[in-house]
C-alpha cells in the first residue's frame, strides 16, 4: 500500500494519497486547491491518480478537486447529501472502492456536515481488516469536529454523536488520520499529532468519554470557535462549478479602484512605512490564510504588498481560504504612513494615568486565563466591526497581545479605519505578568 499524508500548516488541514504499488493507482483525499505536490509523489510512486474522495464539503478551504477534473481527467466521489452541483459519483454508506490490493470502504458519518464519510482503508495483502481510518472532519486526535457550519448545531451534535461512536467500534489498533490538526478553527482542542489509534482515542478524546448524547451534545454545542466569515463563499465554491487553476498575479503601478492594499511584510517593516490604508497580516507568521480571511472586506479588490515571494506565498494562502481573484501586487511604491509601536513600559505608565484604551486582542478563552486589568476585550477578528461601530472613549488605542502578531493586525485594521491605534509588538500579556502584579487571574 501507498501512503502518504499532507499537512497544511498554516490552516492545519490535511490530505492525503492512497494508493497500491502493484497495481499502479492512487486516490487523492481531500485534496488541497495547490494539487501539484499530490502529482510530483504520484510521480514519485509511479502511480496514476484515478479519483478524488472528498469526505465532505469544506468550509474552511478551497478544494483542489476541480483542478484534478480539468487539468487531468480525475472523477470525483462525494456523498449525495453534499448538494454538489459539479459531476461526480456519488458516494453511500458501504461502498468499497478497490484500488489492487487496497480497498477504501466508505463510512458515512454526519455530524460535522449531513454528507460528512470517513474513509476505513484496507490493504488486503496484511488482512482483511482496516488498517487505518480517514476520519476527515469527524473525530481529531483529541477532539471532535464542529457542528455548526451546516445545520443547527444541535442536531449536528447529535448526528456526530452516533457517528464518533461508530468509529469507537473500530479496532484498537486501528490508526486515526484525521482532516485537520492543530491550528485548524474546525475544533479547538485537537493536538497537534497528526495520527492516532482509535484505542487511544476511546481512552483519552473528551468526545468518546462522554457517557450519554445529553452530555456530548451539551458539551460540544455549547463552546464553538470562531466561525470565519470566509465560510459561505467558500462552501459555494466547494460544492458548485470547478474551480479552475489561478491566474499570476500581475505587478501593479497603482492601486486598483477601490482596492484594499493586504501588507503581507513583517510587523516592524509595516510599522516603518506602508501604504495609506493598508492592512497588516504577515505572511510570515502563523495561520496567516485565517487572520486574512477574518479582517479582509469580502467584495473589495485585493492589492497585496511585500517582496515577490512574500507575495507568491500569501496568494497561495489566500486563495485556499476563497480570495480567488487578486487585483496584483505591489513592491516599489511610497510608504509614507507609518505605525509607531509601544512598548511595555510606555503602556504601564499611560495605562496608569488614564491617557490609553488597552485592547486585549486575543480569543476569549486565553483572556480568561488571565488578562491586564483596565484592558478591555476585542478579539483582532472583530477589529474591523468594532472600528466600523466606533470605539467609545476617544483615547489613543493601544493593541496587546501574546507576542505582538495579532496585535499588528488589530491596530492596522483600526488604523484604516481612522483610529488612533498602534501595536505592542515585541511582547505582550505573558510579558507584563512578569513585570507587575498588576495581572490578575479570572474567576
Amino acid at each position: 500500500m501507498i501512503f502518504r499524508q499532507f499537512v497544511d500548516d498554516d490552516l492545519g488541514c490535511a490530505s492525503y494519497l492512497i494508493g497500491c504499488a502493484d497495481g499502479g493507482t492512487a486516490v487523492v483525499v481531500d485534496p488541497a486547491y495547490r494539487i501539484e505536490h499530490y502529482l510530483a509523489e504520484a510521480e514519485k510512486r509511479d502511480v496514476r491518480v484515478v479519483r478524488v474522495l472528498e469526505t465532505h464539503t469544506h468550509a474552511d478551504h478551497v478544494s483542489g478537486h476541480g483542478r484534478l477534473a480539468l487539468e487531468h481527467a480525475v472523477p470525483i466521489s462525494v456523498h449525495s447529501a453534499a448538494g454538489a452541483t459539479f459531476p461526480h459519483d456519488p458516494l453511500a454508506d458501504g461502498d468499497e472502492i478497490a484500488l489492487g490490493e487496497v480497498t477504501i470502504r466508505v463510512l458515512h458519518t454526519p455530524g460535522h456536515r449531513p454528507e460528512h464519510c470517513a474513509f476505513a482503508v484496507i490493504d488486503g495483502s496484511r488482512a482483511p481488516e482496516p488498517w487505518l481510518v480517514l476520519t476527515g472532519d469527524s473525530l481529531f486526535v483529541g477532539d471532535a469536529a464542529r457542528p455548526d457550519l451546516a445545520v443547527e448545531a444541535r442536531d449536528g451534535a447529535e448526528d456526530l454523536f452516533h457517528s464518533l461512536r461508530r468509529l469507537g467500534e473500530l479496532a484498537d489498533g486501528v490508526e486515526i488520520y484525521p482532516g485537520h490538526v492543530a491550528g485548524s478553527l474546525c475544533g479547538a482542542g485537537m493536538s497537534s499529532k497528526a495520527s492516532s489509534t482509535i484505542g487511544f482515542e476511546r481512552r483519552f478524546n473528551h468526545a468518546l468519554t462522554k457517557p450519554n448524547l445529553e452530555s456530548f451534545v451539551s458539551d460540544v454545542a455549547g463552546s464553538l470557535p470562531p466561525r470565519p466569515p470566509t465560510i459561505d463563499r467558500v462552501v459555494e465554491l466547494n460544492r458548485g462549478p470547478f474551480v479552475a487553476a489561478p491566474e499570476p498575479v500581475g505587478r501593479l503601478d497603482r492601486i486598483a479602484e477601490g482596492g484594499v492594499v493586504l501588507d503581507v511584510r513583517s510587523p516592524d517593516e509595516f510599522a516603518a512605512g506602508h501604504v495609506p490604508g493598508a492592512l497588516n497580516v504577515p505572511v510570515g507568521g502563523s495561520s496567516f490564510a485565517t487572520k486574512a480571511g477574518f479582517v479582509l472586506p469580502l467584495e473589495r479588490p485585493i492589492v497585496l504588498h511585500g517582496s515577490v515571494d512574500e507575495v507568491d506565498a500569501a496568494a497561495v494562502g489566500l486563495r485556499a481560504v476563497g480570495f480567488l481573484e487578486l487585483a496584483g501586487f505591489l513592491t516599489d511604491v511610497p510608504a509614507t504612513e507609518r505605525m509607531e509601536p509601544v512598548g511595555l513600559d510606555e503602556v504601564e505608565r499611560r495605562l496608569a494615568t488614564g491617557e490609553i484604551d488597552l485592547v486585549d486582542v486575543r480569543e476569549a478563552d486565553e483572556r480568561d486565563r488571565g488578562y491586564i486589568p483596565g484592558s478591555r476585550h476585542i478579539p483582532y477578528r472583530l477589529a474591523r466591526q468594532a472600528a466600523e461601530n466606533g470605539l467609545a472613549g476617544g483615547k489613543p488605542v493601544v493593541t496587546i497581545c501574546e507576542s505582538g502578531a495579532r496585535a499588528a493586525v488589530a491596530a492596522s485594521v483600526m488604523a484604516a479605519a481612522g483610529i488612533d491605534a498602534r501595536p505592542v509588538l515585541h511582547g505582550g500579556v505573558h510579558d507584563w505578568r512578569g513585570e507587575t502584579v498588576a495581572f490578575r487571574r479570572c474567576g
